[in-house]
């Protein structure tokens, strides 16, 4: 049965390897190429909340992981926690963040559902992503994510997703697109974080690690497909700066 299912996700992400894969390679490549210490490592995610998300033993070989993520795997704690994050890092130690949103993938291949842990009925995976998909499809009326204190991560996950509408839609497998989207959008922020609060880490080196996290059923091994992986020298991150709107030329002609 792990050979079927991996024809299937390999059908779908190519460059999908198993979560232990990808943990043994990475870690390994930090200590080899990078003489990265692990022990002075400070681990952190953006990945979705979702309890299935355990596929990779990196929190298992690295101590404290520190938590960014919520629903669909955006960076919620923000600027405030990417500082958090950069102030407890160990002294003469490294950053390391992984970072992407996940997707579920059914024993014959279908993208969006998944069997989990003690349950016989088939569930979302990503939950977020699908309920922010369905809303997009509504034809009724056009659908304007408004804030909710209440649910402000799903409000939040769903104003990312809809500049991307008509890609998303327009796609051949709208669950798929929006699972991609929302990595290209964590991808966006977690950089945008980091060079924000460059001023603020206690280390000289950021590894980033990115990619799509595929949950399969109880039994199976999960997988990921990686998308980036980098080393960011801390001292030559280009530090974040806003431009001013009265330097436009529009504004001065207003």
């Amino acid at each position: 049965m792990s050979n079927s299912i991996e024809k299937l996700i390999l059908k779908e992400y190519p460059g999908a390897r198993t979560g232990e894969e990808v943990t043994a390679t990475y870690l390994s490549y930090l200590e080899d190429k990078y003489a990265a210490d692990l022990n002075k490592m400070l681990f952190a995610t953006s990945i979705c909340s979702d309890d299935i998300n355990v596929s990779t033993d990196f929190r298992r070989v690295l101590n404290r992981p520190f938590t960014m993520g919520g629903l669909g795997g955006l960076p919620y704690t923000g600027f405030t926690g990417m500082v958090a994050y950069g102030h407890h890092i160990p002294d003469g130690g490294d950053a390391f963040i992984f970072y992407g949103p996940h997707i579920g993938v059914t024993d014959d291949g279908e993208l969006g559902k998944m069997l989990r842990p003690g349950q016989k009925n088939f569930s979302n995976s990503c939950g977020a992503l699908v309920l922010a998909l369905e809303r997009i499809k509504r034809e009724d009326d056009v659908y304007i994510p408004i804030n909710d204190e209440f649910d402000y991560q799903q409000v939040l996950l769903e104003r990312t997703v809809m500049p991307f509408k008509q890609r998303i839609l327009e796609s051949s497998n709208p669950i798929k697109e929006i699972t991609e989207v929302t990595y290209e959008n964590i991808h966006r922020r977690i950089h945008f974080l980091v060079e924000k609060a460059k001023d603020e880490f206690h280390c000289d080196r950021v590894f980033l690690l990115g990619g799509v996290i595929l949950n399969t059923s109880p039994g199976m091994k999960d997988y990921v497909e990686i998308r980036n992986f980098e080393m960011l020298d801390v001292k030559n991150i280009t530090p974040y700066s806003t431009e001013s709107i009265l330097e436009h030329d529009a504004f001065v002609n207003m």
